[in-house]
């Protein structure tokens, strides 16, 4: 990544945050308010105030500071200084245990809500995508055994419907985390119907250090057929070494003459560490460059791969008769959203509890590198894509801040439910000790997702 996109992305993942941080504050501070209690400070990020301004009639604290990973809402509570005997009933710690566990889940809620809105923003715009077709199929793989045929259209996976090739890729990842086969309703070329079943009992989707579902799968999109032509050369990488520029277009390697994309991806795969003779056109001139693929292995197996971005030049109106719209009316569309929130928040769920039982490798874990290369990618392809991915990193804010983990909402929320079980509040020795155990906990988890986006940069 070039230092501009380096830039580009921190800015956008700097965005995100705030936002969904904005977000998830909000909802504590406004069940707070509705709940009687006196907010004395809502901040957006942690250390020194970048611009502070004091309102309403609390004259309650609205900070922006300076370290931007987190905020907090501060309300008055007996247990952290003296409070006016006129306004102790406004402390949160007078409050009833129901109103102090409605304002502490309503950060998370207001995640979700966020996430629903967000979809709902969508869904009644339109998303455009590709239809489901199917692309080369991967010989003796999971989905050519269960007789997967190229230019198979997917029409719904373990009976959801998938209209866009977008929501395919969730629904078979989504049902491929529990489920032991998909079963896939299909229209081949022909326009016959049929089912194809894919057996993923061996799959071991989550045990492999990266997610590469398709490719497990043995299955591909489809794409448009032609020689790919170079749409984007990643700095630091093998191609720019080689001499490769944007708009290059592949006539060979090796003397292989290439006439699509899957092709081309092959050979550069299957040539790790070995030089090859590349031949493009450029300009209408023909240059032959030196190429030498550098090598990477992911699951225990090694390919090449050299720093591109390519596209495929291809007549507009074959596109056009791939596309497809997937838009909802505005009661549909609030349907489809929280359908969506659902789905997304319960893939979280089944994910996270096979890396407490061992059944997910914990390198599928990603910091914050990895959340800005994503933001960052999202933002530049437009606004929809990154409403999108805010949607997301949204549920995923919800869910972990629900976790019965000290330090987060979820840890206090299970104090409040002993408390009603117990008849009165946990011990001030014990919510320490809790909050010892959440430190490490969380230095842990984020000490296992910053050493994985580092692997992920060198490798």
């Amino acid at each position: 990544m070039d230092f501009l996109g380096i830039i580009y992305s921190v800015a956008a993942f700097i965005v995100a945050i705030g936002v969904l941080v904005t977000v998830h504050e909000f909802g504590h501070y406004w069940v707070a308010r509705k709940m009687g209690v006196k907010v004395l400070r809502f901040s957006v990020g942690f250390g020194k105030p970048l611009w502070l301004r004091r309102a309403g009639p609390d004259q309650t604290e609205y900070v922006i500071a300076s370290i931007p990973f987190g905020g907090y809402v501060k309300m008055l509570d007996e247990r952290e200084g003296e409070v006016p005997e006129e306004e102790a009933e406004r402390a949160f710690n007078r409050k009833s245990v129901w109103r102090r566990i409605a304002i502490v889940a309503a950060g998370p809620a207001f995640n979700f809500l966020f996430a629903i809105v967000a979809y709902y923003l969508i869904f009644i715009v339109g998303v455009t995508g590709l239809k489901p077709v199917v692309g080369d199929i991967a010989p003796q793989g999971p989905a050519y055994t269960a007789g997967v045929q190229p230019g198979d259209l997917i029409l719904s996976v373990n009976g959801i419907e998938t209209p866009t090739w977008e929501k395919a890729h969730f629904v078979l990842l989504e049902e491929a985390v529990s489920a032991e086969r998909l079963m896939l309703q299909v229209r081949d070329e022909g326009g016959q119907p049929g089912e194809r079943v894919i057996d993923i009992r061996n799959l071991a989707l989550l045990q492999k250090e990266q997610i590469n579902l398709m490719r497990d799968l043995g299955l591909s999109r489809w794409q448009p057929v032609g020689p790919p032509v170079i749409d984007e050369v990643i700095a630091g990488g093998a191609a720019e070494a080689a001499g490769l520029l944007a708009g290059d277009r592949i006539a060979s390697l090796d003397g292989i003459e290439i006439e699509t994309t899957g092709q081309w991806v092959d050979l550069v795969r299957a040539n790790a560490g070995s030089m090859v003779v590349l031949r493009v056109l450029r300009d209408g001139r023909r240059i032959d460059l030196e190429l030498t693929p550098r090598s990477r292995t992911e699951n225990g197996e090694t390919f090449g791969f050299i720093g591109v971005r390519h596209r495929v030049d291809v007549p507009e109106s074959v596109l056009d008769e791939m596309r497809v719209v997937e838009r909802y009316g505005p009661v549909e569309g609030l349907v489809a959203a929280a359908d969506k929130t659902w789905r997304m928040t319960w893939l979280t769920l089944k994910v996270l509890g096979k890396l407490v039982v061992g059944e997910a490798s914990v390198r599928n874990l990603s910091g914050p590198i990895t959340i800005a290369d994503y933001a960052g990618k999202s933002a530049r392809v437009g606004l929809e894509p990154f409403l999108a991915f805010l949607a997301i990193i949204s549920i995923s804010l919800g869910v972990l801040n629900l976790l019965p983990v000290p330090m987060l909402d979820g840890g206090h929320l299970l104090y409040y439910l002993v408390e009603i079980f117990k008849g009165s509040p946990v011990s001030e020795q014990t919510e320490i000790f809790g909050q010892k155990i959440g430190i490490v906990l969380l230095f842990g988890l984020m000490s296992i997702a910053l050493y994985n986006d580092l692997l992920r940069l060198v490798s």
